[in-house]
């Protein structure tokens, strides 16, 4: 279980981009959205560590993260996806999958785990991770990462950006898998209605609050409605 008690974060010169934020977390799949600019992956970085949070605290099953290090979460079962992957020159991709599991994997296994994400095998598990591989690309090696890991609490950070061409289903499909592994919460950040739909919790951010939790039957219903009067205003400007 995750508990946010009352997280705020305001920059050097006074300005909140979260504040107040009360939550608590036990679900399998839990959405974040709102608008650009609301806070989402601020939220996201306080959680596993990135950035420091001004006030409150973070819970991890019962355990006080507020103070950890970034290593020090990863270590009591924090992941973080990023919503821009980074490169590690020189590593190969079965060279990160082996990091992420702790131990050295069989090529095999990894090639597995490249395949639930939709890249051929044999052509990316000996791939160096430099600038010949696309975000898209390096997008679904994270992702595969982040299933190896398999920790109680596992972030995506807009994991549905830059693979396009790959099937909403077949990325659902690795979340579920994560799931039956590792019986933790996986909170995705996402604009998409058919990751919200997914969602068996989702949370509104708005100007760094929270505008409205609940399940997707209760949250989905209004956010599609305002989607939809947003696009008839822009049509009507046109």
């Amino acid at each position: 279980m995750l508990e946010l008690k009352n997280i705020s974060y305001k920059t050097e010169d006074g300005k909140y981009i979260l504040k107040g934020i009360n939550l608590t977390i036990d679900e399998r799949f839990v959405a974040i959205t709102g608008p650009n600019g609301s806070g989402k992956s601020t939220l996201a970085k306080i959680i596993t560590g990135i950035l420091k949070q001004s006030e409150g605290q973070i819970i991890l099953d019962g355990v006080d993260i507020s103070d950890m290090s970034i290593t020090d979460r990863a270590k009591a079962g924090v992941t973080f996806a990023f919503q821009q992957p980074v490169r590690f020159k020189g590593l190969t991709v079965h060279d990160l999958l082996s990091m992420a599991a702790g131990e050295k994997i069989p090529v095999g296994k990894a090639c597995d785990y490249l395949a639930e994400v939709g890249l051929c095998a044999r052509e990316y598990v000996n791939r160096e991770i430099n600038a010949s591989l696309s975000g898209g690309e390096l997008k679904r090696i994270e992702i595969a990462m982040a299933n190896v890991r398999g920790t109680k609490l596992t972030i995506c950070d807009e994991p549905e950006a830059g693979i396009d061409l790959w099937s909403f289903n077949s990325l659902i499909k690795v979340f579920e898998n994560m799931y039956s592994r590792t019986k933790g919460t996986i909170m995705i950040i996402s604009h998409q209605e058919r990751i919200l739909d997914i969602a068996d919790k989702i949370v509104v951010l708005k100007a760094g609050e929270i505008d409205a939790v609940g399940t997707k039957e209760e949250i989905l219903p209004n956010i599609l409605a305002a989607s939809a009067s947003c696009s008839k205003l822009e049509g009507g400007r046109n």
